[in-house]
C-alpha cells in the first residue's frame, strides 16, 4: 500500500511567517513549526512527516535540503544547515542541552537560576549526510562533504570529506569528493 505524502501549499506556508522561504520549498502537512520568524528556508527544500523545527534564535536551512521523517532540530541556539544537506529519519540535532551532572535541576519548566543550560551553535555545512537515528549536540561542526553513519552519536566536530560513526564517534574513511561536478551539472541542467 502507498501512502500519499501531503505537502502544505505555497498559501500556507506563507501564512506561517517564516522569516525566508524561497522557491520549490515542500513541507509536510504534519510537520511543527515553533517561531517560523526565526526560520529561513531556501530553494528546493523538503521536510517530511513528523519533524519538528523549534527556533528558539535561529534556524537556516539551505538549497537543496532533505530533511527526513522523526528528524528534530531544536534548541535556543543558531541551528546552520548549508547547501545540499540530507538529514536521514529519526536524527535529533540539538542547539541547548540540559547539564546532567546532578548539580543543577533540568527540563524547561525550571526557573533558569536552577539550570547549567548548554546552549552553543550547530553548523552543518555543504554537501553533508547524516544517517538514520543520529544525535548531533550542541556546539558541533560537521565539515563540507563529511558523512556520518546510522546510530551515531556526534559531540565533537567532525572535519571535511570524512566518514565517522558510532557512539563513541569514530573515523572510518575518506569521503570522495565528486559533489562540486555533480552540483554544477545540477545547476547547469535547471
Amino acid at each position: 500500500m502507498c501512502i500519499k505524502m501531503g505537502f502544505l501549499s505555497r498559501a500556507e506556508l506563507d501564512n506561517m511567517g517564516f522569516k525566508y522561504l524561497g522557491e520549490n520549498v515542500l513541507i509536510s502537512d504534519k510537520c511543527s513549526i515553533y517561531n517560523a520568524k526565526n526560520i529561513s528556508i531556501n530553494d528546493n527544500t523538503r521536510i517530511d512527516d513528523f519533524c519538528i523545527l523549534s527556533a528558539s534564535k535561529e534556524i537556516t536551512i539551505g538549497k537543496y535540503n532533505h530533511i527526513s521523517c522523526h528528524t528534530i532540530l531544536i534548541g535556543a541556539d543558531t541551528i546552520i544547515l548549508e547547501d545540499f544537506v540530507t538529514i536521514s529519519s529519526h536524527c535529533s540535532i540539538y542547539s541547548s542541552s540540559d547539564d546532567y551532572s546532578g548539580n543543577f535541576l533540568t527540563n524547561p519548566t525550571v526557573d533558569n537560576k536552577y539550570t547549567n543550560v548548554k546552549n552553543a551553535p550547530v553548523i552543518i555545512k555543504k554537501h553533508v549526510i547524516i544517517g538514520c537515528n543520529s544525535v548531533v549536540l550542541p556546539g558541533v561542526t560537521i565539515c563540507y562533504g563529511s558523512a556520518i553513519g546510522s546510530l551515531s552519536f556526534v559531540n565533537k566536530n567532525v572535519e571535511e570529506l570524512v566518514v565517522m560513526a558510532g557512539t563513541p564517534l569514530k573515523y572510518i574513511k575518506k569521503r570522495i569528493n565528486n559533489f562540486l561536478e555533480l552540483e554544477n551539472k545540477l545547476l547547469y541542467d535547471e
